[in-house]
């Protein structure tokens, strides 16, 4: 039987969706989660606890075959004002894991990073991987920091990583919660009867990703040839829609009427986001397969059919 993948943040959104895409390829996984949730079929071992120090991440990994890390436990709002908590709960882990895995390099590494806060500078045309990278949040400079750091751990151990930068990622099973996609809290706003409350006036532009093309590109990175160093890959529609016209579409998807209240923008919040996937097209021929139409269509009926 082959070893085993170790996948921290399973118990997340895009964790959760990982999980069922390694399982229906036979994966077998080791599923690390601060909470516990239902990892449904497959050959998964649930470990449902937080990791933080070396000794934590060492017994696991000594018999996997490959890290997928795409724990996270802010988002740019969280983070505002709270530089120590990001370093404690996501920087100081992630660095735990990387000293860990000095004793075994060999192993591919797998993080998930952000495109949507590290392209967070407004600019006319779309953002490579070549583009330079700028945080407006304690969040996205974590998640800079730690890139820095999985760099050091190749440079320094002949390791093997690749990062991929997501924009905002959405999709079946995402449920609505406070600072965690504007797609599931509009569409809960819509189920309740609610106003969505919107910083800013409703011009700020976003690149939305549906999770199905994210788990594909995943795979492709896991399935490719373990080769020694650094490599980053954006992964986005390559497409971005402001705010009112994204809830134009969802109410035209939805047939109601949106009740919305605007408020003053952010700090954290970047005013456009605009990204390319060229190294993923180039590198493994992946583009994005689902419009934002169609992607919030199946979200829509996933949203209404869920038991909750």
């Amino acid at each position: 039987m082959a070893e085993p993948i170790l996948l921290i943040g399973a118990g997340g959104f895009v964790g959760r969706r990982a999980l069922e895409a390694f399982a229906r390829r036979g994966e077998s996984v080791v599923a690390v989660s601060r909470s516990a949730f239902d990892v449904g079929a497959g050959d998964v071992e649930p470990l449902f606890r937080a990791m933080r120090e070396v000794s934590d991440y060492a017994p696991l990994l000594a018999r996997v075959r490959a890290v997928v890390h795409i724990a996270s436990a802010s988002t740019p709002g969280s983070s505002a004002g709270k530089p120590i908590q990001e370093l404690d709960e996501n920087v100081r882990p992630t660095v735990a894991l990387l000293e860990a895995m000095q004793a075994r390099p060999e192993l591919p590494l797998i993080y998930v990073s952000s495109g949507g806060t590290l392209y967070s500078r407004a600019r006319d045309d779309a953002a490579d991987e070549l583009a330079a990278v700028y945080s407006r949040s304690y969040h996205g400079a974590g998640k800079i920091a730690a890139e820095h750091f999985i760099e050091a751990w190749c440079n320094q151990f002949a390791g093997s990583a690749t990062v991929l930068r997501p924009s905002n990622l959405y999709g079946p099973g995402q449920e609505a919660r406070s600072g965690f996609g504007i797609v599931p809290t509009a569409f809960g706003k819509l189920v309740r009867g609610e106003t969505l409350h919107v910083w800013g006036d409703g011009s700020a532009e976003r690149d939305y990703l549906y999770i199905d093309d994210f788990t594909r590109l995943l795979l492709a990175a896991l399935d490719a040839q373990r080769l020694p160093g650094f490599r980053v890959f954006n992964a986005c529609n390559g497409t971005s829609i402001d705010l009112n016209a994204l809830f134009t579409l969802i109410e035209r998807i939805t047939g109601r009427t949106l009740l919305r209240s605007y408020d003053a923008s952010r700090p954290v919040d970047a005013s456009s986001v605009r990204m390319q996937a060229t190294r993923a097209k180039s590198t493994f021929g992946w583009t994005a397969e689902f419009g934002l139409a169609d992607g919030l269509e199946r979200t829509w009926r996933w949203f209404n059919t869920s038991p909750r």
